[in-house]
């Protein structure tokens, strides 16, 4: 079995500096779990580590993408699996390190994403789908997707539409049900590790993060993606970028956009630890008060290797 080490959490709790750690601990190597950090020329927004910060060790699934180029959750289970066992297969430990809750489930859970390569057919079914689902009800989409892939259904919370028409896209492409793709890694393969603090200080974090990123450049590089198509890219929508858009345009000032990129980071931190509270299975640390010493995650890791 591949022991996969993951750590988690929202924005501004140290991720990054414990993953260096754990890594030169336990002879790691890093695969990026962000969303946003695949795409090249994106740096300072979303918070990319630099050649200096990683100390030498090996980073995976940064800065493969252009920002014209459409990123899915499917293409990053592909590349994390192929990751983890060229890693593992060189005596190394994974470490998948990040805030993208969606991506990180669909490697711990082995969540099933068919072949997913949006194209003109992905979104001719989801269309389809969409205005059935105006015309006669979400409940009456969910229903054809019992019919259809009853285990899948039942595993979908209530409310979910979008990922109910998913499923009904990869069943129709892939001419398999959505439950019955293929078996990669489970959730006993992975250690989970997760990193928060106190609210407040959390938020405050986030707020002095924001400005030093100011500071840095992010203004020139929101600037940079406006002017190569903004929000009609796939990169494009990403919080630290889209708020400044309407400064772009003359329609606000500089200081509404830089609060309007603090309150969206502080809103998303709180997302993203409502999801790894409630959709995953995270041994959770706050190595921001002192409450817990980076000792104590190692002992933790340590443990769980030898077992």
């Amino acid at each position: 079995m591949t022991k996969i080490v993951a750590i988690v959490g929202p924005t501004a709790v140290g991720k990054t500096a414990l993953s260096i750690e754990v890594a030169k601990r336990f002879s790691g190597e890093v695969i990026s779990g962000d969303s946003m950090q695949v795409y090249r020329h994106l740096d300072i927004g979303t918070a990319k580590i630099t050649p200096d910060e990683m100390a030498g060790v090996p980073h995976h699934l940064i800065d493969i993408c252009d920002v014209t180029q459409r990123y899915s959750a499917a293409m990053f289970k592909q590349q994390a699996n192929a990751a983890i066992t060229d890693i593992a297969g060189r005596g190394h430990l994974p470490l998948v390190v990040g805030g993208t809750g969606f991506y990180l489930q669909t490697l711990t859970n082995n969540l099933a994403l068919g072949q997913d390569h949006f194209d003109d057919r992905s979104a001719q079914i989801r269309q389809h789908w969409h205005q059935l689902a105006r015309e006669r009800g979400a409940d009456y989409v969910r229903h054809r997707l019992a019919e259809v892939d009853p285990v899948a259904e039942q595993h979908i919370e209530a409310g979910n539409l979008r990922r109910v028409i998913r499923a009904l896209e990869v069943i129709e492409k892939t001419g398999h049900r959505f439950s019955d793709q293929p078996h990669q890694a489970s959730s006993d393969d992975y250690l989970l590790i997760g990193l928060t603090t106190d609210r407040p200080v959390l938020y405050d974090r986030i707020n002095r993060r924001v400005d030093l990123m100011v500071k840095a450049g992010l203004v020139d590089e929101a600037r940079w993606l406006y002017d190569h198509g903004g929000a009609a890219l796939p990169a494009g929508k990403g919080i630290g970028y889209h708020e400044f858009y309407p400064y772009f345009a003359g329609e606000c000032d500089l200081a509404t956009a830089i609060r309007k990129v603090k309150q969206d980071s502080r809103h998303y931190a709180k997302r993203q630890l409502t999801w790894f509270r409630n959709k995953m299975d995270v041994h959770w640390f706050d190595l921001v008060s002192g409450r817990n010493a980076p000792e104590q995650i190692n002992e933790l890791i340590q443990s769980w290797l030898i077992k």
